[in-house]
């Protein structure tokens, strides 16, 4: 019995700990850089004004950061003499991006109080801006996070979720991180904004499987070639064809009418334990970005480095 009750209870720290608010808050900067949050929603929002693809890329760009070494703000760092980058790993090279955009605003806070605020912060917030900037819901951004020192290429190569994955294996790697299947399906609603590369939805739309929608592989396919080139494969198509510039509940709509452009999307919808949930969201899409807003919330609490930890960079990309 006592085994048992040990055993258990190991169990229940290895689950609980990808996740940890540890010194976090919403008012962390309050005193320190009172201007910090609206310096970095005016960065944002010209941003996205500009071209409102990058409200999407600046959420996956978060994403991407949290579930590698937690939300330190890793993702940005450059390859050096002694850090291997994580943006030439095979889920984020030629793929994620944004980076500029976290550097200017970066750069715009560094005006207002130097050496105070954090790039994994910085990221936090620009994802629930860029949320907001294109309909999606917003939320309290805890913050108080500092910046690493080192990345992890191989965590990035192993840890991230691949277009290519089946449910089980989402379910898996989110889980890995401390958030569950209806996060995981939650947080892939962000996909109602984004973009993919005709590379990584070329097999699906030319297979005729059962559970694409004919008339939406023919759209697709004439938007991306059967035939491999560097242009040919890296031609955009919205992962949403019906409202691809707002943020709505039209992605899971899309799922149950067999008209996920990636496998990976697809998946939720394919007879499956999330079906339910993606059911849920296509009907009612209030709780779909209240459900979002709190997983990305929990998503933000992974393995934050504070207090001590890390540091604070005065550029995003190296450490200084």
């Amino acid at each position: 019995m006592a085994y048992r009750m040990i055993t258990s209870f190991m169990v229940t720290l290895i689950v609980l700990c990808p996740i940890s608010d540890a010194q976090l808050s919403s008012t962390f900067y309050d005193t320190t850089c009172p201007n910090a949050l609206s310096t970095i929603r005016t960065s944002i929002r010209n941003a996205v004004s500009k071209e409102r693809r990058m409200a999407a890329s600046l959420i996956r760009l978060h994403f991407h950061d949290c579930f590698v070494q937690g939300c330190d703000a890793s993702i940005l760092l450059d390859e050096s003499t002694t850090i291997e980058s994580e943006k030439s790993a095979l889920p984020n090279v030629n793929s994620v991006r944004g980076f500029e955009i976290i550097d200017k605003a970066k750069a715009a806070v560094e005006k207002v109080c130097p050496g105070v605020v954090s790039c994994a912060d910085i990221v936090a917030v620009a994802a629930r801006d860029a949320s907001f900037a294109v309909g999606g819901p917003s939320w309290t951004v805890k913050l108080g996070r500092r910046d690493s020192t080192t990345a992890s290429k191989s965590s990035a190569n192993t840890d991230l979720p691949l277009f290519t994955d089946d449910l089980q294996t989402l379910i898996s790697r989110f889980n890995n991180k401390g958030l569950t299947a209806r996060d995981m399906v939650t947080l892939s609603g962000a996909h109602t904004i984004g973009q993919a590369q005709c590379f990584t939805f070329r097999g699906r739309i030319y297979n005729n499987a059962s559970d694409i929608d004919a008339g939406f592989s023919s759209t697709r396919q004439r938007g991306c070639p059967l035939s491999s080139s560097t242009t040919n494969d890296q031609k955009l198509a919205a992962l949403d064809l019906v409202t691809p510039n707002s943020f709505d509940n039209n992605y899971f709509k899309n799922l149950i009418q067999k008209k996920g452009l990636l496998q990976s999307d697809q998946v939720l919808f394919s007879g499956g334990s999330t079906d339910s949930i993606v059911s849920e969201y296509s009907k009612n899409p209030t709780t779909f970005k209240s459900d979002f807003a709190a997983a990305m919330v929990k998503m933000g609490d992974i393995q934050p480095l504070t207090a001590s930890a890390g540091i604070i960079r005065s550029i995003c990309s190296a450490v200084n």
